[in-house]
């Protein structure tokens, strides 16, 4: 067998046929499309984003504070905006 050079190359061109996708497991495949067992959709709970102007400095200190409590940034966030300004406040009742 002789194989061909193109004109400007030292290796030779070689083919390689890419073999069938493996036949799938429709339960498998259907547990990725719905996110897992019990995923949640972030937009199922948080619908709108908010974006603020920090320093440097206290966004580094948020996110320190975050790794050491092992949550996420966001999730931190929410709590502390939560706390804050819970849904039902008393001295907003009549």
């Amino acid at each position: 067998m002789t194989v061909k050079l193109p004109l400007n190359s030292k290796r030779p061109a070689k083919r390689v046929g890419i073999g069938a996708r493996p036949p799938a497991n429709p339960h498998a495949e259907a547990w990725i499309r719905q996110g897992g067992a019990d995923a949640l959709n972030k937009g199922d709970l948080y619908t709108a984003r908010l974006t603020l102007d920090i320093t440097p400095a206290l966004r580094a200190r948020i996110k320190v504070s975050a790794f050491t409590q092992g949550v996420t940034v966001a999730d931190l966030l929410r709590g502390l905006l939560e706390c804050e300004f819970p849904e039902h406040r008393k001295e907003n009742t009549p």
